[in-house]
């Protein structure tokens, strides 16, 4: 059987020179490094040696694309890969948050994330992967930006805190405090002209910056109207539109977040002690199209499907090497997830395809194996690092805790067997 390294290769077929030029770019300006040998200091933050930081294992992130997408693509990836780990793990109640420790999501992901993550009263996550792909094939219409109208202008319009609704039945009063891991969510403040990203490790250190988590989701997802919002203690007021507008692929953000947080991961010094899943959200069908000006929306689709684009590209360029064992991208290629009747079957074919990735200097090129053999190789490297920790002495990631956990999220008395199960929450 192939090796995953002999499927994955980094090389992407450029020239030696433009692969060290661009290599040294994204090292110093992504990642802050000024030489891209230098990817681990001498000792550790903690001064631990090396040798140390090495049998700490590698921070396990996981990025979900948002965009003008109803979340599908990853809901059905990450139901395969929770049911893949639970058979190989021997454990049947495991979950997502089990086995990564920071997730970012962006729109529809963010919703994705948020409900993978967040604690609920019996202090497991409030959804397995496969009621949080049920949730979202039951409302895709409510959480896809597909085919609206007008949306440049749309957005600027001030909320009607509809979507606020629509989540408090999923998250009552739990806020970012309430996450069993690290969690980010950006989306674009219109107070302060400048994106905003969401984040446990923020809330945790102060109210000002700790936010409910039904409006975290109506923020990120805000594509028809602002969302206007403030942190617990009133002090910060945030008016967003959607993270996929701002921040469709977060990728790049969850490994700077990680690469620069020594107090929750000591010993992440560089690429290479990181394991990041990042799941797309899917192509939508503009490339063929009659050579009519493209319409407003069109416009911001093709915009941050470029963006998600130039993200993927930066993140393998800066993993290098490393990008056969520690960077795996899903995306999908030739199905209209959008345009599908049945968006859940439409994203089970993508499981099928050779995945498409953005070549530098290059165009686009189909990748060797498929989404769904990638997702394979994805569960293998879980379990070993999940099985690295249980024997391992030197703990990976140092999770600050809440001194004054908030609880007040047990006051929502809707059950997820309710949210998934027919008719409209």
């Amino acid at each position: 059987m192939e090796s995953p390294a002999a499927w994955m290769d980094p090389s992407l077929e450029i020239d030696k020179l433009s692969y060290e030029i661009f290599s040294i770019l994204e090292n110093k300006f992504l990642f802050g490094y000024d030489d891209p040998k230098l990817f681990r200091p001498a000792r550790s933050p903690l001064g631990t040696p090396l040798k140390a930081s090495a049998a700490a294992g590698r921070v396990r992130i996981l990025s979900i694309d948002g965009g003008a997408s109803d979340g599908l693509l990853a809901g059905v990836a990450l139901a395969r890969l929770e049911a893949s780990l639970r058979k190989l793990s021997g454990d049947p109640a495991a979950r997502i948050a089990d086995f990564f420790d920071l997730a970012a999501g962006s729109g529809a992901g963010g919703v994705l994330a948020s409900m993978l993550f967040t604690r609920g009263p019996d202090g497991h996550p409030l959804f397995s992967a496969d009621d949080a792909l049920r949730f979202l094939a039951k409302n895709r219409s409510r959480l896809a930006a597909t085919g609206e109208k007008g949306l440049l202008h749309k957005i600027f319009r001030r909320s009607g805190g509809g979507d606020g609704t629509f989540f408090r039945r999923i998250f009552g009063d739990a806020t970012l405090r309430d996450t069993v891991k690290p969690v980010l969510i950006p989306c674009y403040d219109l107070a302060s002209g400048a994106p905003f990203v969401f984040s446990r490790v923020d809330a945790v250190e102060t109210d000002g910056y700790d936010f409910l988590m039904r409006e975290v989701c109506a923020a990120t997802c805000a594509a028809t109207a602002a969302a206007e919002m403030r942190s617990v203690d009133g002090r910060t007021r945030i008016r967003a539109v959607g993270g996929g507008l701002a921040m469709r692929n977060p990728t790049a953000a969850a490994v700077t977040h990680v690469l620069n947080n020594k107090h929750e991961f000591p010993f992440a010094t560089g690429v290479e002690d990181l394991l990041v899943v990042s799941l797309g959200a899917g192509e939508t069908d503009i490339a063929g199209r009659s050579p009519a000006p493209p319409s407003a929306a069109e416009l911001v689709r093709i915009a941050c499907m470029g963006q998600a684009d130039m993200v993927d590209q930066a993140v393998a360029m800066a993993f290098g090497k490393s990008r056969t064992t520690n960077y795996v991208r899903i995306q999908g290629h030739g199905v209209s997830l959008g345009r599908a009747d049945d968006g859940v079957e439409a994203a089970e074919q993508t499981m099928a395809e050779r995945n498409v990735e953005s070549v530098l200097f290059r165009g686009r090129k189909l990748t060797e194996r498929t989404n769904g053999e990638k997702l394979g190789w994805v569960t293998e490297q879980l379990i070993k690092e999940h099985e690295r920790r249980r024997s391992g002495s030197v703990p990976t990631v140092l999770i600050k805790p809440v001194i004054t956990p908030r609880t007040s999220c047990s006051t929502t008395t809707t059950t997820v067997s309710s949210l998934t199960s027919s008719g409209s929450p």
